[in-house]
């Protein structure tokens, strides 16, 4: 699934707005997740999941090819964490 099948999606259960009204609607629920991730701020949408950032400290690495030990810097890690109410629906089995 895509940005632009969100979109579609957006405009065809909700009657009355544009295609230019639903992308708008899509884009700004992305650019407040982005910026709420940014700030370090967690984000819980209930049924679905959480999504945190984490830190990573640097840390001592391996080149697999060479062999060479190499530095890994600190970095800030994405992880989704999803809720019951998620799991079981990606769980239910479909009829055959």
């Amino acid at each position: 699934m895509t940005k632009a099948d969100l979109v579609e999606i957006v405009y065809e259960k909700i009657g009355g707005l544009s295609k230019k009204e639903s992308q708008d609607i899509v884009e700004a629920i992305f650019e407040t997740m982005k910026n709420c991730l940014k700030d370090g701020e967690k984000i819980k949408i209930s049924g679905f999941g959480n999504f945190t950032l984490r830190d990573k400290r640097p840390r001592k690495g391996r080149n697999p090819q060479t062999g060479d030990d190499i530095q890994i810097t600190a970095r800030r890690v994405l992880t989704f964490r999803p809720s019951q109410i998620l799991k079981t629906h990606i769980n239910v089995e479909k009829p055959t």
